[in-house]
């Protein structure tokens, strides 16, 4: 069987479609035809909207018509099922959750099209987005650079559409890494912005305050424009390479003692920051003061997903057993006053003062290679903790302290056959500068040691 080429950039495509090359129809049917060639192996759709997609792709070349300046015009899109897209059911992984469909759109989604993006589907989730692998009673998603292994979690599905080239870009969402941690598995550009920047507005209160919607894409000019569409903020659109020296903290320390730093993964954040300091920038060591003790980020991730679950009315008896007893315990620690804001704000002001003096910091973006696809959501709840945390230990911390980071392709695990990532990570500003800086280190990374955009499809069909 032929299989279809990947998705062109959704900068590529909207001026493409902009110039009448091609048009929003043209490129909707492309998509749902690389979805129903590859998404049979993948996972990565938990639903594909074909007569409405290519309905709202008739309506965007119709506003082009009549003169609409749109910066997404007829760029297929992913949405991460876990936030309202009108006429369809937010099911979050879950068989708990209503089958109803949404009455209306999240702003994010509002936002993505105005812009002129088509919703071809909705993407897959671990159960209310919990864990670090995407697996549920509806399925698993792989990772189309190796199938065996997961896309990560809990945007695993929206990863596992751009990885192999199914859709260009992807909303995600991110309350522990949940943005961040599938696009290391891989090899995507993705971005968790600062509190503030791009509305949250999901579940009860976004894992009080913790999560945030941002973008999944292959280069970093469309991280950028989903980026700005989301945001409202135009001017992230326009990215290019830091104009002056920047003051980088490498910072490889492992988070916990409940996790072990594979050499590879801690050879790819110094081989990055080499690159950084080659390109003329100055490297430092910085060792981060993570907390020693975690109940602060784990109250928070146990309590946002017991929060979410009376949100939508679920029935407990109804949740897998690793969900239920999740949101058991994060029930109990929001009675005994875990949620307390004093320790972040102590944790804020040491990791203000350690990094006062550099510009971005440099981590890995993992710890381990991502685990087996399969079987996660039939496993305990001690079982997904160990993974999630062992795997996975340096997002959550930024998730807490509301400040932006990204993650950037930074070469290949041989062993294990998977890519490997780097994270970096800027303080927050209201103006959105510190993604602005963060996009601007990842364009000079994409110039000085590019990466391959997509996974290639014989690799994605074999399982």
């Amino acid at each position: 069987m032929s299989l279809p080429a990947a998705a062109e950039s959704a900068v590529a495509t909207a001026a493409a479609v902009r110039a009448g090359a091609t048009t929003a129809l043209a490129e909707t049917r492309a998509a749902l035809a690389r979805i129903a060639a590859l998404d049979p192996q993948l996972g990565a759709f938990q639903l594909v909207r074909a007569e409405r997609a290519l309905a709202e792709a008739a309506e965007v070349d119709a506003r082009l018509a009549a003169g609409e300046d749109l910066p997404l015009a007829g760029v297929p899109i992913a949405i991460k099922d876990n936030i309202p897209v009108a006429g369809e059911p937010m099911l979050e992984g879950s068989a708990a959750t209503s089958a109803a469909p949404s009455l209306a759109d999240h702003e994010v989604v509002a936002r993505l099209r105005a812009a002129g993006a088509v919703v071809v589907g909705l993407t897959r989730v671990p159960e209310l987005c919990v864990f670090g692998t995407t697996d549920s009673v509806h399925g698993t998603t792989r990772n189309p650079w190796n199938p065996t292994r997961t896309a990560g979690g809990s945007s695993g599905g929206s990863a596992s559409a751009v990885a192999s080239g199914m859709v260009a870009v992807a909303h995600a969402a991110d309350g522990m890494g949940s943005i961040r941690i599938p696009a290391a598995n891989c090899a995507l550009v993705g971005l968790k912005p600062g509190a503030g920047l791009v509305p949250a507005e999901m579940g009860a209160d976004s894992w009080f305050g913790m999560s945030e919607n941002g973008p999944l894409a292959t280069t970093v000019a469309d991280a950028a424009l989903l980026l700005a569409v989301m945001a409202g903020r135009p001017a992230l659109a326009d990215v290019a390479p830091p104009d002056r020296r920047l003051r980088i903290g490498l910072a490889p320390g492992i988070p916990t003692p409940l996790a072990r730093l594979d050499p590879r993964w801690e050879a790819a954040a110094r081989r990055t920051a080499a690159t950084l300091a080659a390109a003329g920038h100055e490297v430092v060591e910085l060792a981060l003061p993570y907390p020693a003790d975690p109940l602060p980020v784990l109250a928070r991730w146990f309590a946002g997903a017991a929060a979410d679950a009376a949100h939508l009315g679920l029935d407990d008896r109804l949740l897998e057993p690793r969900v239920r007893a999740h949101v058991r315990a994060g029930r109990v620690l929001e009675r005994l006053g875990a949620l307390r804001p004093g320790p972040v704000d102590r944790l804020r002001a040491r990791v203000t003062a350690a990094t006062a003096d550099v510009d971005v910091v440099l981590t890995p973006a993992l710890a381990q290679p991502g685990p087996d696809a399969e079987g996660w959501h039939r496993r305990g709840w001690i079982a997904n903790l160990r993974s999630s945390i062992g795997y996975a230990p340096y997002a959550a911390l930024w998730n807490l302290l509301g400040w932006p980071a990204a993650v950037v392709p930074a070469g290949w695990h041989p062993e294990a056959a998977v890519p490997l990532a780097v994270q970096l990570v800027a303080r927050p500003a209201a103006d959105g500068a510190g993604e602005a800086l963060l996009l601007a280190v990842a364009a000079e990374l994409e110039l000085l040691a590019p990466w391959e955009r997509t996974a290639s499809p014989a690799a994605s069909t074999v399982v």
